[in-house]
């Protein structure tokens, strides 16, 4: 028997053809990463700080996304000061109360989630749901908690008040002449101006036969009009889903609907779907060139380091005559997907390197078909749209397809402001942030490759805040080697739940193979190995000191002591000289930098060389 939700059965009261595309024909929908007040998300944070603390509910805000920028940062201290309002109020009005949060209602025909339900000691009960909004009167027809009671009663609950918490939003934006420092403060004085409200309701007993009576409807329905209630965000543009199995126009309509592509369903999936981004010559394109049976589709003619065969998607000039005949990159790559989709071939998987040209290779064609210079040639938001419309039009075809498909993109630096004022720098694919967020939604895992001073490269794979990326599995370990053999078995311990077998690291400096696990937690910066330290055997503790360079060179483990030799440029004697500048030096680094990118004090030192002063003679003019 079918679950029903309550928001289930009011999409289709609303609108049925929406209800239709999610839960009948069960379209995938991209995630809507654009919008840091995405409500799902804040509302998550929200529920879990409530029931948890603050610092838990901003570490999941920031992992619901795939990267960090200012607008979070904003939004997070939005929640800093909310999540205590709420507890507060909670505390002053319901005091001696037991408190259950999430309480999980698991019917035949229904499902549900309560966010709180307050228990007083003779065992009378009340029932809370948390908005974060400021549109009151758009919740007092809902049936939501009217349902809440019903089936708590039949759990056993006597349930006597039921109440909305309505948590107050605010939504000012950064004037053009406000510098961020204040307009910060001016958001963080209305957020601690605004107040919690808690609105009763009486409960109604017909909303529960209005659920029921949906319920058969939903289950004989045979048609699927649209927006029969007028209500529909779904039928709006602006919030109009992306799915990816359909084409649609720019107005978000469905003009043609691809097969979902069962082929590689497997327990374990060891062919995902990845985007993989780094520096220049880290290595990204030989990583992807282990893929059985690949194909790349190259624009910047770099693959003198893969062996795989290759499309080259550049534009192509013939002449005939006088005439000089133009065929636009783009043009070649959508013949590619053409070719893909109607011949016979023996490929598996398809790799696009760089992704960022190819998506700059669209924008020229839109340009071209329209006679503009720039998106906003097109009035009224037109020309942007064009662009996503034909971008992703084409990225979904080939999605559709059924082959492993790899993007591979250049890293882009930038520096975010936290709440204090420090800055801190992220990584991100180089390549729009809109365009990122809608790639990072058609794949698996994204992963950035980077290396570390002694040219060890890694990928990242679990999420960190500063660090664009993410994807659906648990891995058991934060780096892996740029290995593909290896970066498998991490895949496959992250999907059965089970820690891959390694050797224990080597007292050598020498590179192997059976070390890149310890290797990592050593090269790590020192909030990854606090972090890391429980994890650690006994014999790696000494390297969480390796940064204070102890002039003592007996009290360095026999692990540590190849490494120092192999970095020291001077003598004992030299060293223990220059030795409190080089501390001085360190004070500049920043905490936040993830493993690989941590500057190296040595090389610091030899840069700038102590300046000397001058000595002017006697008879030298001024």
């Amino acid at each position: 028997m079918t679950q029903y939700s309550y928001s289930r059965v009011s999409l289709f009261e609303d609108c049925p053809y929406h209800f239709k595309l999610r839960y009948v024909d069960k379209l995938t929908e991209i995630p809507d990463w654009n919008n840091p007040a995405n409500p799902l998300l804040i509302g998550n944070a929200l529920h879990k700080g409530i029931e948890t603390d603050v610092p838990t509910a901003i570490d999941e805000y920031f992992k619901s996304f795939p990267g960090i920028n200012d607008r979070m940062v904003e939004e997070s201290m939005k929640l800093e000061i909310l999540i205590p309002k709420v507890k507060q109020f909670l505390e002053e009005n319901f005091v001696g109360f037991e408190y259950i949060h999430e309480y999980k209602i698991d019917k035949p025909n229904y499902i549900g989630f309560v966010d709180l339900i307050l228990t007083t000691p003779n065992g009378e009960s009340m029932v809370i749901d948390f908005k974060y909004s400021n549109h009151i009167k758009n919740y007092m027809d809902s049936g939501q908690l009217h349902l809440y009671k019903h089936y708590l009663e039949e759990d056993g609950f006597d349930v006597k008040r039921m109440a909305y918490l309505f948590v107050p939003k605010t939504s000012i934006k950064q004037k053009q002449d406000e510098d961020l420092f204040h307009f910060r403060k001016r958001l963080v004085q209305e957020v601690e101006d605004s107040s919690v409200k808690m609105v009763p309701i009486e409960y109604d007993e017909m909303n529960v036969v209005y659920f029921k009576n949906s319920i058969k409807k939903i289950e004989t329905a045979k048609s699927y009009p649209k927006n029969v209630s007028g209500n529909c965000f779904s039928c709006n543009p602006r919030f109009q889903p992306n799915y990816l199995e359909a084409i649609q126009n720019e107005k978000g309509e469905i003009i043609m609907a691809l097969p979902k592509n069962e082929r590689r369903e497997l327990t374990i999936d060891e062919n995902p779907d990845f985007w993989i981004y780094g520096d220049s010559y880290v290595g990204k394109s030989t990583f992807v060139d282990n893929i059985s049976n690949l194909l790349f589709l190259n624009t910047d003619g770099n693959t003198d380091n893969t062996t795989a065969p290759v499309i080259p998607i550049k534009d192509e000039v013939k002449k005939e005559g006088r005439r000089t005949l133009r065929k636009l990159a783009w043009e070649v790559f959508l013949e590619t997907i053409n070719d893909l989709e109607t011949e016979e071939n023996t490929y598996e998987a398809v790799a696009l390197d760089l992704v960022e040209d190819l998506y700059e290779h669209c924008r020229f064609y839109v340009f071209e078909q329209n006679g503009w210079e720039h998106e906003s040639d097109g009035s009224y938001g037109k020309g942007w749209s064009k662009v996503t419309t034909e971008w992703q039009k084409a990225i979904k075809r080939l999605k559709a397809l059924g082959y492993q498909i790899g993007y591979v993109s250049k890293e882009l630096r930038k520096d975010i402001t936290l709440k204090g004022g420090s800055v801190r720098t992220t990584f991100t694919p180089n390549i729009n942030e809109k365009v990122a967020n809608f790639l990072t939604g058609t794949v698996d895992l994204t992963m950035r490759a980077f290396s570390n001073s002694d040219d060890e490269r890694f990928l990242q794979l679990e999420k960190k805040n500063n660090v664009f990326g993410g994807g659906r599995y648990d891995w058991k370990v934060e780096t892996c080697a740029l290995d593909y053999d290896e970066f498998l078995e991490e895949l496959k311990a992250a999907q059965e739940g089970k820690s891959t077998k390694r050797k224990k690291k080597e007292s050598t400096p020498v590179k192997e193979d059976s070390s890149k696990r310890e290797r990592k937690k050593s090269e790590a910066g020192p909030d990854e190995q606090e972090e890391n330290a429980e994890d650690s055997p006994a014999e790696e503790k000494p390297k969480r000191t390796r940064k204070k360079r102890d002039p003592e060179p007996e009290e360095t483990t026999e692990e540590e002591q190849p490494k120092r030799q192999r970095r020291s440029r001077k003598s004992d004697d030299e060293e223990n000289e220059e030795k409190p500048k080089r501390q001085r030096r360190q004070r500049n680094a920043v905490d936040d930098t993830p493993p690989g990118e941590e500057e190296d004090a040595d090389e610091k030192e030899v840069e700038k060389p102590k300046r000397t002063r001058r000595r002017r003679s006697r008879g030298e003019k001024k």
